[in-house]
């Protein structure tokens, strides 16, 4: 195997705030996209200082984990200062909710100009950037930041990723319970009606199972009892993004993972050898990717966008995962070849190496390079 050169990897730098403090206040009337009406809102705001990066970045992308319970709302800006020396306007990097009873969660299409435009939950530059600065807006009494992270990256052009040598979370799988996204086609049709649209809510309904966080009866009692598992069901509802008129934005799923006093962000990982460190941590991964069927064997499908959770790896190195595509909670748990993994979830045609890491509070990170 073959170790990925410096050359071959994404920069990537991870900043968190855990200490948001509002220093602006007022009143502010709202046209919800998706609404009729105009509703007026006490604010709070808070802007963060400018953070520099460190290198010229493409993409930025915040998550938050937040409370925003009946009555509340916020919405998270971003501003980017290009190498040139300029400021961007400010993007709208999302307006979240943990419900949908005051305004429809939603990203904000249509914004782009010469500096960049925001595709769903990424700032993509169009010049690259070398700091930035985030706004967040709470609106009404109930809304609070609990931590908000941004990652700025830059992907190598790469169609291909050499394979990272095995290393220490070689066979190690953690208990992460199976969770089929398919079992729930044709579920809730105004949420994305299950099926294929429902990877990211089984997802993160697996990870927050296994750590044993999510919603209770009282919360689930919406969903008809014969259901495979009403907790997807639930995160698919509240993780849905009107606009995006799917479940899979990013920050959302960290933000509902936050509800149940989960710690979260999105970044990116540049080999798998990073994501054996979670493994061996005992935390597991989410992971986005495409492919077509051949390329990543026993899959049995292609994709042009999918997430599952990486929850450990053979004595080999192969990456063992929980995969919701599969046509049943008994056949989620697949093992993957590493190089092919690697490959289709790292190459510039994919992801990048997104993922989502949820863990508790009390459960340390283990080392990085500055990436998480």
């Amino acid at each position: 195997m073959v170790t990925p050169s410096p050359a071959d990897q994404s920069r990537v730098v991870f900043h968190r705030w855990t200490a948001v403090v509002p220093s602006e206040s007022g009143v502010t009337a709202y046209l919800d996209p998706f609404g009729s009406e105009t509703t007026t809102w006490p604010y709070t705001r808070w802007t963060s200082e400018e953070r520099d990066i460190g290198f010229p970045a493409t993409e930025l992308v915040p998550s938050w984990t937040a409370s925003a319970p009946a009555g509340s709302w916020l919405r998270v800006e971003l501003q980017a200062r290009t190498v040139t020396g300029g400021l961007t306007k400010w993007y709208d990097m999302g307006r979240w909710a943990e419900g949908g009873g005051d305004i429809h969660r939603t990203s904000l299409p249509g914004q782009g100009d010469e500096d960049g435009d925001v595709a769903v939950d990424t700032f993509v530059a169009t010049r690259p950037v070398c700091a930035y600065r985030l706004r967040i807006t709470l609106h009404g009494p109930g809304a609070a930041v609990h931590t908000v992270g941004v990652m700025a990256s830059v992907v190598p052009a790469r169609p291909s990723v050499p394979v990272s040598r095995p290393g220490e979370a070689a066979g190690v799988e953690l208990s992460v319970p199976p969770r089929s996204q398919k079992t729930h086609a044709g579920h809730y049709l105004e949420w994305g009606g299950g099926g294929d649209s429902w990877c990211s809510p089984a997802s993160m309904t697996m990870v927050l199972q296994y750590w044993g966080r999510g919603p209770g009866p009282g919360d689930l009692a919406f969903v008809d009892p014969a259901d495979p598992c009403p907790a997807v069901d639930h995160a698919a509802r509240d993780m849905y993004d009107h606009s995006y008129q799917g479940t899979g934005n990013w920050p959302f799923g960290v933000a509902y993972a936050g509800r149940y006093g989960l710690s979260g962000f999105v970044t990116r990982m540049r080999s798998l050898a990073e994501v054996e460190r979670f493994i061996r941590a005992g935390i597991p991964l989410i992971t986005s990717q495409s492919f077509k069927e051949h390329e990543l064997p026993g899959s049995g499908y292609s994709t042009r966008g999918h997430l599952m959770v990486v929850t450990g790896f053979t004595t080999d190195g192969d990456v063992i995962a929980n995969d919701p595509a599969a046509p049943s909670d008994e056949t989620v748990k697949r093992t993957y070849p590493r190089a092919a993994f690697e490959n289709v979830w790292l190459r510039t045609t994919s992801s990048g190496g997104i993922v989502h890491v949820i863990h508790p509070l009390d459960i340390p990170l283990p080392s990085s390079e500055g990436n998480w």
